[in-house]
């Protein structure tokens, strides 16, 4: 009876040390505070909304409290607001967009036990990594259906700024639309900035007036879906579904899914095994997808789309499969072939069917 008893308190004991263990990893995880810096205002749709649906996600699978800013300028202001949350205790801090790397890489120097991680970057750091999704993947897709719908083999797109990001995704466009529409041809404005209603609606507007019935951005807001809808013509959204933006205008848009890679982030800092690295996913992660598609497309057309989506998802579907040839006439990749990443990641030139000058 002693000896049971005695093995019945050791057993309580091991119990209770377990179940406490247990209590203070949930309350560390819990007390982990999460930064966000963002580009535009959240509002309901575009980069930053859908940036914040995957912190909402995060929130939701990991239970820490997360912070975030909106409406930050690509600069000075920037550097603030980062080293503000490091200050803070932030234990990772995401800023999501192009113009904040440098002022993360000074940062992150500065608050070496803070996990660092900067969206569409190529900058890392002892503690910053960087991570983006292949965003031409949804693009070429796209690109198909203009060059299959288009009336007047006219097509449009409003541009944020001449970087290989943006490049990819106006070459992928193309390639799509000319794979299935030799004759379609792509005019391209830049509006230099990610967010700015009006110069966007100005410039799809422009766009419209040169004859492209079909137009489409890689700019933050809704304003091209909402003027292609006011002009009878059809868009295609970015970022996110847009659709009840223009609802006759809105084909599909390709948009981008954070919540998972945001949670994989978190965890393993909680964990105590997170590393930087370079993270660059597409279908094939679950961090690219097209929006539902409208009615207006054909159902031949829609299921084709869907064969290639599981084609992308597989990883046996490259946009860049050669022959890719430029502006110029100069081949960069032959028939046959497959663009590096690092090629794309390089990337500064217009493909051909792009009419408009690359600015310098």
């Amino acid at each position: 009876m002693v000896i049971r008893n005695k093995l019945f308190r050791n057993l309580a004991t091991a119990t209770l040390m377990v179940a406490a263990s247990l209590l203070s990893t949930t309350s560390m995880a819990v007390e982990i505070t999460v930064g966000f810096v963002y580009v535009s205002p959240i509002g309901d749709a575009g980069w930053t909304y859908q940036h914040d649906q995957g912190r909402l996600q995060m929130e939701r699978d990991t239970g820490v409290k997360t912070n975030y800013v909106e409406n930050v300028a690509e600069g000075a202001d920037a550097e603030r607001v980062i080293r503000e949350m490091a200050k803070r205790g932030d234990k990772v801090i995401f800023a999501t967009s192009f113009g904040y790397m440098n002022y993360m890489l000074k940062v992150s120097k500065q608050f070496p036990k803070t996990a660092f991680l900067h969206a569409t970057g190529y900058k890392m750091g002892k503690n910053m990594g960087i991570y983006n999704a292949r965003f031409y993947e949804g693009r070429y897709l796209t690109g198909i259906i203009a060059g299959e719908m288009t009336k007047t083999n006219v097509l449009g797109y409003v541009a944020a700024f001449p970087i290989p990001e943006v490049l990819q995704g106006i070459n992928a466009f193309i390639k799509g639309a000319r794979s299935v529409n030799p004759k379609a041809e792509l005019r391209v404005i830049w509006v230099n900035s990610w967010y700015d209603p009006g110069k966007e609606r100005q410039a799809a507007m422009t766009l419209m007036s040169q004859d492209a019935d079909i137009i489409t951005q890689h700019t933050d807001s809704t304003a091209v879906v909402q003027a292609a809808e006011e002009r009878g013509k059809y868009a295609f959204g970015y970022h996110s579904d847009m659709s009840k933006y223009g609802p006759k205008a809105h084909l599909t848009a390709a948009t981008h899914h954070w919540g998972n890679y945001y949670t994989q982030v978190v965890k393993a800092v909680q964990a105590g095994n997170w590393k930087p690295e370079s993270v660059w996913g597409g279908y094939q992660e679950g961090m690219i997808k097209l929006a539902p598609l409208s009615p207006a497309i054909p159902a031949e057309l829609r299921d084709r789309i869907a064969s290639m989506e599981k084609q992308l998802t597989a990883g046996t579907l490259h946009p860049f499969t050669g022959p890719v040839v430029d502006q110029d006439g100069k081949t960069r990749v032959a028939a046959g072939e497959t663009m590096s990443d690092g090629d794309l990641s390089g990337m500064d030139y217009y493909l051909q069917g792009v009419v408009s000058k690359l600015p310098k």
